[in-house]
């Protein structure tokens, strides 16, 4: 099994690769999708010729195989979002926490309505909010020692005023080290999100890879709006694109990785109620992330009222997109 999943592994990277390379040169045009639906249909057809010919080795080369590409996929649609953003020039303050707050809804709905909701139903009410707030205190502890940037909003509009067009400058390069810092939430967020989805492709797959296109398909536009939140922030406070660039691939690389895990710890070492009560906690800390830093950013950079039209329309976005997901999945299994 060992040498099976290092194979698959480095398959799908020739694979996804070759999908990245167009995504550059396309800047996120569909052809990056068909791309990526074709090679999905070819290891389909590929993973069923194997299995006809052998049952047994097919099965666990197979669903590794095709999970890694799925999860593969999900990367390269997630990076060319990514390089759509760097395209572009840093947005203003206003659109900054617009978009802040848009990602806040992102994370909120997957804390609350994705992972806690799955982790209660699956574990019960009692164990499951145990450990969503485990996480959410875990993460708290741990805040209490990361050191947080601070500025005063009233008196850098004062000093806008009085310089004009500099004093902007300097607003901006007084928030780029708190925008960093909550770029970096993102991405951690998001990575965190990315991981369970890996292993949910993998569980999926491995039931007889009926999950298929439909599968594929429905997380490559899930993940649309991640790897926006990721790049966004960091290319605003850095101005770097390789910067950018280089977090939204580390943020989407949990996918496969959370396959090649979950191909050695499920089922023998990992009880489905341990990685359900795993799940709530990682709820847990996308909730407070969120609320500890993504919310107060928003709020100082669109406006109270701008900001939480911004987290609902997140929020709603990122339900649909899980509403998709699940009727994208046989009755038997759900993410």
């Amino acid at each position: 099994m060992d040498s099976q999943v290092m194979v698959a592994l480095a398959l799908s990277l020739v694979g996804g690769l070759s999908t990245s390379i167009v995504t550059i040169v396309a800047f996120g045009y569909s052809p990056t999708l068909r791309m990526d639906t074709g090679f999905s249909c070819f290891l389909y057809g590929f993973t069923h010729l194997n299995e006809m010919k052998n049952n047994t080795t097919s099965e666990g080369f197979g669903s590794v195989f095709f999970g890694v590409e799925v999860c593969w996929d999900q990367e390269s649609l997630q990076l060319s979002c990514a390089l759509f953003v760097i395209l572009f020039e840093a947005p203003n303050l206003k659109m900054l926490g617009l978009l802040q707050g848009f990602a806040a809804g992102l994370m909120l709905s997957i804390s609350f309505l994705d992972l806690a909701h799955n982790a209660i139903n699956s574990i019960g009410f009692l164990k499951g909010n145990l450990w969503f707030f485990g996480g959410v205190v875990f993460f708290g502890i741990i805040a209490n020692f990361i050191p947080e940037p601070t500025f005063a909003p009233g008196s850098d509009v004062k000093s806008k005023k009085k310089n004009g067009d500099q004093g902007g400058k300097d607003i901006i390069k007084k928030h780029r080290r708190q925008v960093l810092f909550s770029g970096i939430i993102t991405a951690i967020g998001i990575s965190l999100h990315n991981f369970p989805e890996g292993m949910a492709v993998f569980l999926g797959s491995i039931k007889g890879l009926r999950v298929g296109l439909n599968l594929a398909l429905a997380i490559a536009l899930h993940n649309i709006p991640e790897g926006v939140a990721v790049a966004l922030p960091i290319y605003f406070a850095t101005q770097s694109k390789w910067q950018a660039f280089k977090l939204a691939t580390v943020s989407g690389f949990a996918e496969p990785l959370g396959v090649v895990l979950v191909a050695y710890l499920f089922p023998s070492s990992l009880s489905p109620e341990i990685l359900e009560g795993l799940l709530a906690s990682v709820g847990g800390v996308m909730a407070f992330l969120t609320l500890h830093e993504m919310l107060p950013l928003a709020f100082d950079y669109a406006g109270q009222k701008q900001a939480v039209k911004a987290v609902f329309f997140g929020m709603a976005f990122m339900s649909a997109s899980l509403y998709f997901l699940e009727i994208s999945l046989p009755e038997e299994m759900s993410l």
